[in-house]
């Protein structure tokens, strides 16, 4: 106990990231000693995964991609990571001096990617078919799929607080990581929908497009409520 005591460590973060942080210690094995690029690995994937959400993204991705050809599913795989990575590498290393100059904040992020989303959403529960949605299949890999879907405003956030605690490397180490799982779970798509058949598939797209307006309407909220938050620290 006394040992176990000695080696907890108080971060100065949000409760969240301190959950995170102590879970994470709790999954590295005791009986051997991980470099500290491994140990700032793993507390860096944890807060990462969790801004990601793989998971939740799966119905969401059988939504969008719903009666398409297995070709355009694993072309649009694939815009998906590699526009998620490059769009996260590049605001990892630009971004806090462009949104400084701009004068853009991260709730103007989440609002803007809600709206986004919640046309994206509304326009495919209204939708009959799904070849009157109007989202590009060319283009559906890049927006909204991986951005703001996988790459959205909580994991660019979560990323610039990460690198000052753990280090550029074990973060984007992390970061790679947590896409390439998004896109494995976007590529297992095809034997869930063979499983679930046409119907169910169908009921699994109109239930991840009722969790993609919500997720919207969450950002927008949060967005707003951090801008009235700053609005009234500064009366």
């Amino acid at each position: 106990m006394r040992e176990g005591a000695k080696r907890g460590k108080p971060f100065q973060s949000s409760s969240m990231y301190m959950i995170c942080q102590q879970n994470t210690q709790y999954l590295i094995p005791n009986t051997q000693r991980l470099t500290p690029i491994m140990d700032n690995f793993w507390l860096s994937f944890l807060p990462i995964f969790m801004a990601v959400n793989a998971i939740g993204l799966l119905p969401l991705f059988i939504s969008l991609t719903e009666g398409l050809e297995q070709d355009h599913i694993r072309r649009i795989i694939l815009q998906s990571v590699l526009t998620a990575t490059a769009v996260s590498l590049f605001f990892l290393a630009v971004g806090r001096i462009v949104l400084r100059l701009l004068g853009i904040t991260v709730a103007d992020f989440m609002i803007a990617g809600g709206a986004l989303l919640f046309i994206i959403s509304l326009n495919d529960l209204l939708a009959v078919e799904s070849k009157l949605r109007q989202i590009d299949i060319t283009s559906m890999g890049a927006v909204p799929l991986g951005v703001p879907l996988i790459v959205g405003p909580a994991v660019l956030t979560t990323i610039l607080i990460l690198v000052p605690e753990h280090g550029i490397v074990s973060t984007v180490a992390a970061l790679i990581a947590n896409i390439l799982i998004a896109g494995g779970m976007f590529w297992t798509s095809a034997p869930i929908i063979r499983v679930l058949g046409k119907s169910g598939a169908k009921t699994l797209s109109k239930i991840g497009d009722l969790l993609l307006a919500a997720i919207a309407v969450m950002m927008i909220r949060k967005g707003v409520e951090q801008i009235l938050s700053g609005l009234s620290q500064s009366m």
